[in-house]
C-alpha cells in the first residue's frame, strides 16, 4: 500500500498555514511533512512541530548526504524535506502533507511525477500586503521583499493542478480538504486500498440459490 503526496505551496501571506492547519484537524489521516529550516523560529514556532530549526552548517552536511528529497532557498533561508521520512510514511500507507515553495515542488514533481500540487492565491496584492503587515512580525523593508518575490511566486502557479483563492477562509478550507479526498477516491488510489474488495466483486458472487418451489 502507497499514501498520496500533496504540495501545497503559496506566496507569503497568502494563508497557506492557516488553510494547512484547517486540513490537519479536519483529516487526522494526513500527515504533515515538517520541513528542515534555517529560519529562525518566530513566536509561538516550536522546534520538531512547526520546523526542525538547524543552522547552515547542518543542513548543508544533510544536503550533501542525499538525505534531502528536495531544497531551495527563500528570502535568504534555506529549507529541505527528508526523504527518508516521506518514503517511510507513504510506504505505510499514510498521505503526506508538504508546505513547499515552487523551487521545492519541481524538484519533488521530478522524482515522484504523481504528486499532488496545490496553489494558494490571494484574493488581491492589497489584501496580501495587509495580511504581511498584520503579522508584525516583518519589518516594512522585508515585507517590500515579500510582495516583490509573491510576483514571481505567482508565476509558477499554473504548474500545478489545483489553484485556491484565499478570499474567505472557511470556503478554501473545505476547497482544500475536497481536493485530498477527491484525489483519495481516484481508482488508482482505491484500487490499492482496497486491491481484494475490487478482486472479489469482479469475481461476482456464489449463485443464489434457488428459491424453493411452491406447491398448490
Amino acid at each position: 500500500m502507497s499514501g498520496r503526496l500533496f504540495i501545497v505551496c503559496a506566496p507569503s501571506g497568502a494563508g497557506k498555514t492557516s488553510l494547512v492547519r484547517a486540513l490537519l484537524t479536519a483529516d487526522p489521516a494526513v500527515h504533515l511533512s515538517v520541513s528542515y529550516t534555517t529560519r529562525p523560529a518566530r513566536p509561538g514556532e516550536q522546534d520538531g512541530r512547526d520546523y526542525h530549526f538547524v543552522d547552515a552548517a547542518t543542513f548543508g552536511a544533510m544536503r550533501d548526504r542525499g538525505e534531502l528529497l528536495e531544497s531551495a532557498e527563500v528570502h535568504g533561508n534555506l529549507y529541505g524535506t527528508s526523504q527518508r521520512w516521506i518514503e517511510g510514511e507513504m510506504r505505510a500507507g499514510n498521505d503526506i502533507l508538504l508546505e513547499i515553495d515552487w523551487q521545492g515542488a519541481q524538484q519533488v514533481r521530478r522524482l515522484m511525477p504523481d504528486t499532488v500540487g496545490i496553489f494558494i492565491l490571494p484574493p488581491s496584492f492589497e489584501i496580501l500586503a495587509e495580511r504581511l503587515t498584520g503579522r508584525g512580525t516583518d519589518s516594512p523593508a522585508v515585507i517590500a521583499r515579500r510582495l516583490q518575490a509573491a510576483q514571481s511566486e505567482i508565476g509558477h502557479a499554473a504548474e500545478f493542478d489545483y489553484t485556491i483563492v484565499n478570499n474567505d477562509f472557511d470556503e478554501a478550507s473545505r476547497d482544500l480538504i475536497a481536493i485530498v479526498r477527491a484525489e483519495r477516491l481516484r481508482f488508482a488510489a482505491q484500487a490499492l486500498r482496497h486491491q481484494d474488495l475490487i478482486n472479489r466483486l469482479q469475481q461476482g458472487a456464489a449463485p443464489w440459490p434457488a428459491s424453493p418451489s411452491t406447491t398448490h
